[in-house]
């Protein structure tokens, strides 16, 4: 596979459909890592994991992941040499307990995943070091209990802090105090505890200002009689943060100790969350689990493009067994190249172990690579066209396809004069199909779709067409050939009838009309003798012969004639019979609508009413349709 393919196909799309269903950072890697596999075992392997772990979870049944979230994190912090914290050990127990959970869990439903199960072999359970943590470590809080010198510390500690609360409630409610203290209450600043002294009394305290309030109007002292306590008290604070250090070194040091096994378990959840991931994703589309094969045989059965949800028109189409190669036709916009597409990201969808929107019957063949040639080649940078980047691309392709190839190219050999790209299409075509590929294409060319009428190992297929509304169905039909539905086209954008009608014969006869019907001689004779002005549309004139003012339509080629618009009525005259009063472009804006000047009321609507999408004119129009089909008709029965 190559990363163009990936893009085309828009293969990444489902990568980070598969990654949000991911609860770790390992198990987003690991999506992002996933790498189709041409291998029919490694394939059918990992189908069969999606489906052990969609069962489970159409089963209500979770996995316990626990402590998932912040083990990437942690784990580097160990490596690193730092050591964790309270609540970070607690995480990392949560994430070892989850291990022994997993393995549990597997084992208890090793009826339903028996693949699954066997992995949950492979993990090493780390009991003895989350057992340590939680009885150490309490509400994110190192215990008393966790060893013998913090116990006494601590208590150490409040025995302290009793004795100089007793001290200071005493200088509180000491009688020559009271009228000095700012509130009865004690105060803890720079670790250090003190009383709210007015600031006006500051100096008849026997005791140390710790602190002054920012308005200046208190001042928190520590009175004499706790100055010692609160010395004695820091150092036993110091060395109840010397002890629960050494005691979170030991914890982080027995994580340490088994980091190489704790990582090969890491691996192994990873592996969990992202075959889960799999799975989330392949219940939400109501994925089906597809037959494989490495015959290069693509059985469609209402396969739907994973992007584009309830929208997406069912695919169903047959190669590779019956027929190596296929050619699809039709329209513009009418889903050839959504089909190359949905075939290239479907198969690398099941190539990768995930489920597809499909019903039972679908075979997906599992190649070992993948090509697509598909949208606009054309790079500004090398001044190429789009036909010359198609070819390089293409020519990379052929090198590098072989026969267990799958071929997706979108409308191949345009891009250049019809009669060479054709005639090359074909080749390239030839040449996949010798190499054994399977080759699958869109195109608009006649002689192409011939080719492929006539190769026996060819298949046609068209996009089917609302003729009657003029819109693309965007539905595959295998066996037909598609028009461009260019006259329809034409019909709708108003060309003229005749025009159309012309172009219809010459697609039937090729009868073309080749004899020479004016004189060249002629024409340079009249212009020599006579010179008139030339008009533009929307010029205003004077009509000498009947004495008005017109407008001037447009003029006829070949002649001297002119169109006029006079009192709502186009009249062909002869320039000699014209004056220019004004031109178009002394009396309207540059960028005025000319057309709207000629242009009946009721046309005018009629065609406003096309343009916004009236259901009543779109009508209307179909009837007209309607009625031009019967003229062709009878035009052809003649």
């Amino acid at each position: 596979m190559n990363q163009e393919t990936y893009n085309k196909t828009q293969f990444n799309k489902i990568k980070e459909k598969l990654m949000s269903h991911a609860m770790s950072h390992y198990g987003k890697e690991r999506i992002k890592a996933l790498q189709p596999s041409s291998h029919l075992d490694v394939v059918k392997k990992r189908l069969q994991e999606t489906a052990e772990a969609k069962a489970l979870l159409m089963a209500n049944l979770h996995v316990p992941f626990m402590g998932l979230n912040n083990i990437e994190h942690l784990t580097k912090q160990v490596e690193k040499g730092f050591v964790l914290e309270p609540n970070e050990l607690v995480s990392y127990a949560d994430f070892l307990r989850s291990n022994r959970l997993i393995q549990s869990f597997m084992q208890k439903n090793a009826f339903i995943a028996p693949l699954l199960a066997r992995y949950s072999e492979t993990l090493q359970l780390f009991s003895t070091i989350e057992e340590e943590i939680y009885h150490v470590i309490r509400n994110n809080q190192v215990e008393n209990d966790a060893s013998r010198e913090l116990r006494k510390t601590r208590r150490g500690i409040q025995e302290t802090e009793k004795e100089i609360e007793s001290k200071l409630n005493a200088f509180i409610r000491n009688s020559q105090n009271k009228p000095k203290i700012q509130e009865a209450i004690i105060v803890k600043k720079n670790e250090r505890f003190t009383v709210p002294i007015k600031a006006t009394y500051k100096k008849q305290i026997s005791g140390t200002v710790v602190e002054t309030s920012s308005k200046g109007t208190t001042v928190f002292v520590e009175p004499t009689t706790v100055i010692k306590l609160n010395d004695k008290l820091f150092e036993l604070k110091m060395e109840e943060a010397t002890e629960i250090y050494q005691i979170l070194s030991t914890l982080t040091g027995l994580i340490a100790e088994q980091l190489p096994a704790i990582q090969s378990n890491l691996d192994v959840v990873a592996q969990y969350d992202m075959i889960f991931a799999k799975a989330k994703y392949s219940r939400d589309i109501k994925g089906i689990e597809p037959e494989i094969n490495q015959d290069g045989i693509i059985k469609f059965v209402n396969v739907k493009h994973p992007l584009l949800g309830d929208s997406a028109v069912p695919l169903n189409l047959s190669v590779g067994k019956e027929y190596r190669g296929l050619t699809i036709t039709g329209p513009n916009a009418g889903g050839k190249t959504v089909v190359l597409k949905t075939i290239g990201l479907v198969t690398l969808q099941t190539m990768i172990g995930v489920q597809i929107s499909a019903e039972t019957g679908t075979n997906v063949g599992i190649f070992d690579q993948i090509f697509v040639d598909i949208g606009d080649q054309q790079s500004i940078e090398n001044a190429l066209s789009t036909f010359s980047g198609h070819m390089r691309n293409i020519s990379e392709i052929l090198v590098r396809a072989k026969q267990n190839s799958l071929i997706l190219l979108d409308e191949i050999g345009s891009g250049t004069e019809p009669n060479e790209g054709a005639a090359l299409a074909i080749a390239i075509m030839e040449a996949f199909y010798k190499k054994g590929s399977i080759i699958i294409t869109t195109t608009h060319y006649g002689e192409i779709k011939r080719f492929s009428e006539q190769h026996e190992d060819f298949l046609t297929a068209a996009m089917a067409f609302d003729p009657e509304n003029l819109t693309p169905k965007y539905q595959l039909i295998l066996g037909e050939t598609g028009e461009s539905n260019a006259f329809w086209i034409a019909n709708k954008m108003n060309l003229d009838e005749q025009v159309v009608k012309k172009a219809q014969s010459y697609l039937h006869d090729r009868n073309y009309s080749t004899k020479k019907e004016y004189s060249l001689q002629k024409v340079k004779k009249e212009k020599e003798t006579t010179l008139f002005p030339t008009y533009q549309k929307g010029d205003r004139v004077f009509w000498t012969e009947k004495k008005k003012i017109a407008l001037v339509y447009k003029e006829v080629e070949m002649t001297n004639d002119v169109i006029i618009y006079v009192e709502n009525e186009e009249i062909k005259v002869h320039k000699r019979q014209l004056k220019l009063d004004r031109s178009a472009k002394e009396l309207y804006p540059a960028n005025y609508d000319l057309d709207s000047l000629f242009e009946d009321y009721h046309e005018r609507k009629k065609r406003r009413d096309l343009e916004r999408g009236s259901k009543k004119a779109h009508k209307k129009l179909r009837k007209e349709m309607q009625e031009r089909q019967a003229k062709d008709s009878l035009y052809y029965e003649e």
